[in-house]
């Protein structure tokens, strides 16, 4: 690996070590240059990603939800929040052209 691809560490905690083995945990392939730890990138990681899975877990929870209801809603209504959700795009639409000026 060459020193372009190396993760910064974010702890300004984080040292290096002086040791120029190849190949031990946590040494780099560069003579010197060997990081003593885990990188800060690899022990955050978890925990974004727990959160990531948890929104996507509440957000497919909402959505089926909300299609379920919908689903349940008579003719009529399905109708009006058709045409309000037309309205609401087309607002938002022709206020993002008047931004640009497309």
């Amino acid at each position: 690996m060459s020193d372009i691809f190396k993760p910064i560490a974010d702890d300004p905690k984080a040292t290096t070590n002086t040791n120029t083995s190849y190949g031990s945990p946590g040494s780099s392939t560069t003579p010197g240059t060997t990081y003593s730890g885990v990188d800060s990138y690899e022990s955050g990681s978890s925990g974004d990603a727990g959160k990531t899975v948890l929104a996507g877990v509440v957000g497919g929870i909402a959505s089926a939800v909300g299609y379920l209801v919908y689903s349940r809603l008579p003719d009529e209504q399905k109708a009006k929040l058709q045409q309000q959700a037309r309205s609401l795009i087309e607002s938002r639409v022709n206020e993002l052209r008047s931004r640009f000026n497309v």
